[in-house]
């Protein structure tokens, strides 16, 4: 009798953990709202109420941390490539909703409610790969207009280190984005998940990668995860990706259960990044300052952003400066030709006035020459005409 009630009471322990089990995943259905981010993401991170995105989430990942770009990966899926993160919470920023910077905060998230392999925007440089987390509100289809091309945004790898796992040894240092973006095209290829009603942005070409990596690219398969998590394993990404309800019908609105104020939120450097991966390697994107208080923080800031009007101040001066001293060239240039071409027409008066005056007196020579010989031939006519014939002598007989 014992051993049956034991047995009874083990069937129902164990079909009581088969529906705990089997209910997340009737959540993957449609039956979740944002709130699954609320709460799954706050012990690594501090929500805050922004007043133009409402809800955002900060992060605490360190000052070196840049999204799409610290702790993770690029995999081939068949919705185009698709990033891996290290990070435990990495299923929801990554997949869901868009990045935007700070210039004191750092960045933080936006939620939104379509899921996607990544939402950054793709470029391509002569011998790069790059790409950009989109702002919030940015669609696909805007995001290829490349109205918005924060340089420090960007991330650039070597084209043939594209694909590594290792890719973070191989970013291109950010002072170079510039030149690298000037000479940079779209790369607009995109993936309509007809499942979703959603369509993605692939980026590059699985073929064109394997032409200039001289490797193979394989297709990684895409699973659905029960709980929130996801792991790469024997060539499968397992991966929560419920789909989520922007209205919650007939239950409370979905909230944060604790968000501090804006004014509150501490720089990036400060904030304590706890239960994180670790040897997480920093990334150069020139944005690195010493811990400071918020307000030592926010004088810094107002401190280099006048150090940045000056100094564009001073190149604007030195620009104008430049192009007055160039303008002031020409002026001479052409002032020392105008005098050169009137000097030189003087001359020439000068040397056609001397040949005429030249044609002239030997015209006056030669004039004063016949006159002359006129006057010559005329007095020796005249002697010829005054002197009497010679007298014939006579003839003696």
């Amino acid at each position: 009798m014992k051993t049956l009630i034991k047995i009874f009471t083990l069937l129902i322990v164990m079909f009581i953990y088969s529906c705990a089990v089997q209910r997340p995943i009737s959540s993957q259905q449609g039956n979740v709202s944002l709130q699954v981010f609320y709460d799954q993401l706050s012990p690594y991170g501090q929500w805050a109420n922004n007043p133009n995105y409402g809800y955002v989430w900060f992060p605490n990942a360190g000052r070196d941390f840049s999204p799409y770009s610290t702790n993770g990966y690029w995999v081939m899926t068949e919705y185009g490539w698709t990033w891996v993160s290290n990070y435990s919470w990495g299923w929801a920023p990554f997949h869901y909703g868009r990045w935007d910077y700070d210039n004191y905060y750092g960045w933080f998230w936006v939620p939104d409610n379509e899921w996607g392999p990544s939402w950054v925007t793709w470029r391509r440089a002569n011998g790069y790969y790059g790409w950009s987390p989109m702002r919030p509100g940015i669609s696909v289809n805007l995001s290829f207009g490349g109205g918005y091309n924060d340089i420090n945004r960007w991330n650039f790898v070597p084209e043939r280190d594209f694909g590594r796992r290792d890719i973070d040894k191989y970013y291109s240092n950010r002072s170079n984005n510039e030149t690298i973006i000037r000479n940079s095209t779209v790369i607009n290829n995109t993936y309509n998940d007809r499942s979703r009603n959603v369509i993605y942005i692939a980026g590059p070409q699985r073929d064109d990668v394997q032409r200039v990596t001289g490797r193979s690219i394989g297709n990684v398969a895409i699973r659905d995860n029960d709980r929130p998590g996801e792991k790469l394993n024997n060539n499968r990404l397992n991966i929560y990706r419920p789909r989520i309800e922007r209205i919650n019908n007939g239950s409370q609105k979905p909230v944060p259960s604790r968000t501090i104020n804006m004014k509150d939120v501490r720089p990036a450097e400060e904030r304590n990044p706890a239960n994180q991966q670790h040897n997480v390697k920093p990334v150069q994107n020139n944005r690195r300052a010493e811990p400071q208080t918020q307000p030592q923080q926010r004088q810094k800031l107002q401190g280099q952003q006048q150090i940045k009007e000056q100094e564009q101040g001073l190149q604007n001066q030195q620009k104008q400066k430049k192009t007055e001293v160039q303008k002031q060239g020409l002026q001479n240039q052409r002032t020392q030709k105008k005098t050169e071409v009137q000097k030189q027409g003087l001359q020439n008066q000068r040397t056609q006035k001397k040949t005429e005056e030249q044609k002239q007196g030997l015209q006056k020579k030669q004039q004063n020459k016949e006159v002359v010989n006129k006057s010559e031939n005329r007095r020796k006519s005249k002697q010829q005409k005054t002197i009497p014939p010679p007298k014939k002598k006579k003839r003696k007989r």
